[in-house]
């Protein structure tokens, strides 16, 4: 992998553990990127690669059963059913060529562009992370601070702003 700042980290249930910058994520194939996230969210900006695309690369192990998706600036973590997420979610981490801005949720953002296709009710609209800086692969689920009520959602996205 490049001697770039690291974006994201993949770690946990797999065969190698990954620090990925930038480049290691352009860098990878066409056939493994989404140029555009607003046909799936059209209120959302911005180009990235599939998350099977990188769990490839981290080679999962086989009894992996949950993805917790860290995000560190503002102390959010989330487990997802892997299984569900897998072949669906995107990693977005460039707007026009550079670097995602924190105003469009980056430097990473995990999108999951319809999680009704996803078929499990552990997904919700928390499960599209702002600010991503951790993907830990793992057997069981992982911590969740998902808020748990209304006035705690909306002062979470008041927090982020």
């Amino acid at each position: 992998m490049s001697d770039q700042p690291t974006l994201l980290i993949v770690d946990g249930a797999v065969a190698k553990p990954l620090r990925l910058s930038f480049d290691d994520l352009a860098g990878l194939p066409a056939a493994d990127r989404v140029d555009d996230i607003s046909r799936f969210h059209p209120n959302r900006q911005g180009s990235g690669v599939t998350l099977e695309a990188v769990l490839r690369l981290a080679e999962v192990s086989p009894e992996a059963r949950y993805i917790t998706l860290h995000a560190d600036r503002d102390d959010f973590h989330v487990p997802v059913p892997l299984q569900a997420v897998r072949a669906e979610a995107v990693i977005v981490f460039h707007l026009n060529g550079v670097p995602l801005d924190p105003k469009h949720g980056g430097p990473i953002r995990f999108i999951i562009p319809n999680p009704a296709a996803c078929h499990t009710d552990e997904l919700d609209d928390c499960a599209n992370v702002k600010y991503l800086s951790r993907m830990e692969v793992t057997t069981g689920r992982g911590r969740d601070t998902r808020p748990t009520t209304d006035a705690e959602h909306a002062a979470l996205h008041e927090k982020q702003g």
